[in-house]
């Protein structure tokens, strides 16, 4: 259930608070990381931000494209489906010590 104690960002609307959760169970299905580290990852990219209401820009991409940029970073095009990613490196997860580590 979305909500925003998963997220640093507050206030949290609830449609960003899901599409966040989207986003973080994105990137635990598709790169087969724990739900915590895609929430801890989300918290590390956007624990700046501040997201007023379901027009935000993060809305103009879909949950596939920030979960590979948020895993891999700038790096490597984990949006072209004949890339060959067999030597891609994620991008390190935040510190365990973090509180991007919320779950």
């Amino acid at each position: 259930m979305p909500g925003p104690s998963r997220y640093l960002m507050h206030p949290l609307p609830t449609e960003v608070a899901e599409y966040l959760d989207e986003i973080a169970d994105e990137m635990a299905t598709r790169y087969g990381i724990p739900l915590a580290e895609a929430i801890a990852r989300v918290n590390g990219h956007w624990q700046d931000m501040v997201f007023d209401d379901e027009d935000d820009l993060i809305f103009h991409e879909l949950p596939d494209y920030w979960a590979g940029l948020i895993y891999y970073g700038h790096g490597v095009p984990f949006w072209d489906p004949d890339a060959d990613s067999s030597s891609w490196q994620p991008s390190p997860a935040p510190p365990a010590d973090s509180p991007a580590w919320t779950l």
